[in-house]
């Protein structure tokens, strides 16, 4: 089988599932890659054919997530599409999730304040008070928000779903402002074609970023894992956070548990009780 037949075949597989692009790509890229390092046809692959593959990338560096990823993509055609079964024994490192450097509400207080457009200061609000991705943030259409309701509905967000977000107060008003100067858009944030990118949107975050004096690493997903942090200080349930992210697992949520400062300090050692 031709190695574009084989990637076509990927291709169009996963755009019949719904995949996102970002997913196809990456599937796509390993299934070539891999490829090119065995040469033979796939009938010919073996379970060591893999296994050499992935310690080629182990050795060039890559980290257990890359691993991983070039672990399904590849399992996704020789055992899903193939059916050749010869991926199940083939285990890779377990990825260690960094506890990050949450932003606090005053830093995030910063940023705001440091926005330098009402523009930018909404990219910034919208995306701590919904907690919503940098790439769902810059395809929001205008019709997608109910401000009377206080809500929005997302349309195609990650794994291809659509759910409610909610919007604050103090964005509202914002936005209230930021329509009448900006009427007649179909994308909230348009960009040249169409919507705004998300590179463009981590550009400003950075600029505005460099203009306050915050020492952590500031990103835009760093406003998502705030957004998930704060509302777990203040008491808002788990189960109805991984709701607000649209985690498909409470597990990947109960990981906010780990990283909130303010619940740990409200733990009273046993040994005060002695």
């Amino acid at each position: 089988m031709d190695k574009i037949d084989i990637l076509k075949k990927i291709e169009t597989e996963l755009k019949i599932q719904g995949k996102s692009q970002r997913t196809i790509r990456m599937y796509c890229y390993f299934n070539r890659k891999f490829i090119e390092f065995a040469n033979k046809e796939p009938e010919q692959i073996t379970t060591d054919d893999i296994k050499a593959y992935l310690a080629e990338l182990i050795s060039k560096g890559n980290n257990a997530a890359s691993l991983a990823l070039a672990r399904s993509s590849l399992k996704y055609f020789y055992d899903e599409m193939l059916e050749k079964g010869i991926m199940a024994k083939i285990k890779t490192p377990k990825r260690h999730r960094k506890i990050p450097d949450v932003l606090t509400k005053e830093e995030v207080k910063l940023l705001i304040e440091n926005a330098g457009s009402l523009r930018n200061k909404l990219l910034i609000e919208i995306m701590y008070a919904s907690g919503l991705r940098v790439s769902e943030c810059a395809s929001l259409k205008v019709d997608d928000l109910n401000l009377k309701e206080k809500n929005g509905l997302l349309k195609h967000g990650k794994g291809g779903k659509d759910r409610f977000f909610i919007l604050s107060e103090q964005v509202i008003a914002d936005l209230g402002q930021y329509l009448k100067q900006n009427s007649g858009n179909t994308y909230l944030f348009p960009g040249t074609k169409g919507p705004i990118t998300a590179k463009a949107i981590q550009d400003v975050i950075k600029r505005v970023a460099k203009r306050t004096d915050i020492k952590k690493h500031v990103h835009c997903h760093g406003l998502r894992h705030a957004f998930a942090t704060h509302l777990l200080e203040a008491g808002t349930d788990i189960r109805v956070i991984q709701e607000l992210l649209a985690h498909s697992n409470l597990q990947t949520t109960q990981f906010y548990t780990q990283i909130s400062k303010q619940q740990l300090m409200r733990v009273k050692s046993p040994m005060d009780s002695l």
